[in-house]
């Protein structure tokens, strides 16, 4: 275990190596100068060009692109991950600004969305063929077809401007007023989920159709065992490896959907922060947010490779 876990942890060093290059150097082949961005027109026809030269080497943009590379990675191995142009203040800040608000509705929209698609993709296994299934079933591909954005702007219109029921932006943090910061967060939060919970639903449900036709399912079946402990001890634990492989690639996936759902409704975390940075070619913020993303999904993947071993002891690591 402990060599696996050396292996993969060398791989992940590789892919994020390999995806902060990719990022570093798509940043710069993006047409326009961050710098006359950052400068007013009334700005840049004042200032001399050896003035606005003086603003690129404040940002470090006047370097070699390879000295510029090296530099950020050196300042993330000390915690610095450069200095925004737009915002005219390390990233580091704006990070620690916005990241517990998109933890928190993903985290959130995680739980609530692999809970909900794992209940409802027993159900509709155990009930095969009956009407319960089939309404799973419709309402799981409606959920894995639908796109977020569409139903954001639908769920604005409906509940926010039509009945005035729910906030339509912004964000609240729960500890400073929890009743407000809930309303804010049931759109954003339903339409993360609504993907997860229809893709784990159906996954749930073919994992759980396997395993029950099995001999030793059957054998617990003909002792007498109760239907509760038949599916939570020996059809549960065995069919759910497939469904915990796509809860880490959920991880991507509600992060992706960040991007679009804090845009829609106007909250404040990495996700619009990383919109903004793009459209502004903010290059140390968008090479950031790209970094922290991989990070989470790498290590999202690394800990269900290791929760494999947990829920099936036939498995072993080489």
């Amino acid at each position: 275990m402990v060599a696996y876990i050396i292996r993969r942890l060398l791989q992940a060093v590789f892919v994020l190596f390999i995806v902060s290059l990719v990022v570093f150097l798509v940043m710069r082949l993006l047409p326009g100068d961050p710098i006359l961005m950052y400068l007013s027109k009334a700005q840049v026809g004042a200032l001399s060009a050896q003035q606005i030269e003086l603003t690129r080497h404040e940002f470090g943009l006047d370097k070699p692109m390879v000295a510029q590379y090296a530099d950020w990675i050196a300042g993330i191995f000390h915690g610095k991950f450069g200095k925004s142009v737009f915002y005219n203040k390390q990233v580091s800040i704006l990070l620690a600004e916005r990241v517990p608000v998109t933890l928190y509705l993903g985290l959130l929209s995680f739980v609530i969305a692999n809970v909900l698609g794992i209940i409802a993709g027993i159900i509709s296994a155990v009930r095969r063929g009956k009407a319960m299934d089939s309404f799973v079933t419709v309402i799981a591909n409606i959920g894995i077809t639908i796109p977020i954005f569409w139903l954001a702007i639908m769920l604005i219109y409906a509940f926010g401007l039509k009945l005035g029921w729910l906030p339509i932006q912004g964000y609240t943090s729960p500890l400073e007023d929890f009743g407000r910061s809930t309303r804010q967060i049931i759109m954003p939060v339903f339409c993360l989920t609504i993907f997860v919970i229809g893709a784990c639903a159906r996954q749930t449900r073919s994992s759980m159709l396997e395993v029950l036709h099995q001999d030793y399912v059957r054998t617990a079946w003909s002792k007498g065992l109760r239907e509760r402990t038949v599916i939570m001890v020996h059809v549960l634990k065995n069919g759910i490896i497939p469904v915990v492989t796509l809860m880490g690639m959920h991880i991507g996936q509600i992060l992706g959907g960040s991007v679009l759902i804090e845009t829609v409704f106007n909250i404040q975390g990495i996700g619009r922060l990383s919109v903004d940075a793009v459209l502004s070619l903010d290059y140390a913020v968008v090479q950031a947010i790209v970094l922290v993303m991989a990070i989470m999904v790498v290590l999202a993947n690394l800990l269900v490779d290791i929760s494999y071993g947990w829920l099936d002891p036939r498995i072993r690591y080489g």
